[in-house]
C-alpha cells in the first residue's frame, strides 16, 4: 500500500504569495492528494476548508512559527480544526547548544499538551544542526529524550538527515510510529545545499517511502527549499518520478 502524497507549500510560495487559491488548484491539478501549510496567505479559516473541499485536497500539517505557538496558540489551534489538519509543526527553533536543546524541550512540552488537549497533534521539523553530538548524543536525540510521553512527535526531512551524514530510513525506524509525517527532499550535492526534485539527487527515496510506510507514517511529503526554474513545474517533476518508482 503506498502513502499518500502533499506538498509543502513552501516549495511554492513564490506562486501563493500572488494567488493562494490558485495555487491549490495548480497543486491539485498536478496530482497531489495533500497539502502541508506554511502561512495561509490571510485567508479565513472558513474560507480555506471551502477551497480544500472543492479541490479534493487533505490539510495534512502546518508548519507554524514558534512566535505564533508562544502567543497565538489558541488562534492557531482554531484555524487548524476549522480547516481539518491535525497536525501542526514547529519547522525551525534555534538549537546552538546543549542548553538550547533542554530549554527547548521544556517549551514543547508546554506547547505539545495544549495541542494534545485540543486533540491535535505537534510535531517537530529538522533541518541538519540537530544532528550535532553534545556528550555522544545528537542534538536531536537529546531533544526528544526530554519530551514527556503522546506530547511531540517528528516530521523526519529526510533530506537533512541524509545532508547530516545520517540514515534517513535508519532514522525513521528508530522513531518508529512516532513520524506520522515525513519529508523526501532531495540534494545533488551533500557539501553544499544543491537542492533538487526528489528522485533526481542523492536520496534513496525508496528505502524512505518503505521505512516510512513499515513504521506508522501517513503521508509523505515533497518538499523542495529552492527551486533552478518553475517550482511548480519542480513539484510536478517530483511527483512524477515518485510514480515512477511506484510510490505514487
Amino acid at each position: 500500500m503506498k502513502l499518500p502524497v502533499a506538498v509543502q507549500l513552501y516549495s511554492v510560495r513564490d506562486e501563493t504569495e500572488k494567488d493562494f487559491a490558485g495555487t491549490l488548484k495548480k497543486v491539485a491539478e498536478i496530482g497531489y492528494k495533500g497539502v502541508e501549510f506554511a502561512g495561509f496567505g490571510n485567508l479565513p479559516a472558513t474560507e480555506m476548508k471551502a477551497i480544500l473541499d472543492e479541490l479534493g485536497l487533505k490539510a495534512v500539517g502546518s508548519h507554524t512559527s514558534i512566535n505564533l505557538l508562544t502567543e497565538k496558540l489558541d488562534e492557531v489551534i482554531e484555524y487548524n480544526i476549522t480547516i481539518g489538519n491535525k497536525y501542526i509543526v514547529c519547522p525551525w527553533y534555534k538549537l546552538e547548544s546543549k542548553e538550547d536543546i533542554l530549554k527547548a524541550s521544556q517549551l514543547f512540552n508546554d506547547i505539545g499538551k495544549k495541542i494534545r488537549a485540543a486533540g491535535l497533534r505537534f510535531l517537530y521539523h529538522n533541518h541538519n544542526f540537530e544532528f550535532k553530538k553534545y556528550d555522544g548524543k545528537y542534538g536531536l536525540d537529546i531533544l526528544f529524550e526530554g519530551i514527556e510521553d503522546n506530547v511531540m512527535e517528528a516530521e523526519f526531512d529526510t533530506g537533512w538527515i541524509m545532508y547530516a551524514g545520517e540514515n534517513p530510513a535508519a532514522y525513521i525506524k528508530k522513531y518508529s510510529g512516532k513520524c506520522p509525517l515525513v519529508h523526501v527532499k532531495d540534494f545533488a550535492s551533500t557539501q553544499s545545499p544543491e537542492y533538487t526534485e526528489v528522485g533526481n539527487g542523492l536520496l534513496d527515496v525508496k528505502a524512505v517511502a518503505a521505512a516510512a510506510e513499515e513504521n506508522g507514517a501517513e503521508w509523505l511529503i515533497v518538499e523542495q527549499d529552492q527551486c533552478k526554474g518553475s517550482s511548480l513545474e519542480s513539484i510536478r517533476i517530483s511527483l512524477e518520478n515518485l510514480k515512477k518508482m511506484g510510490l505514487a
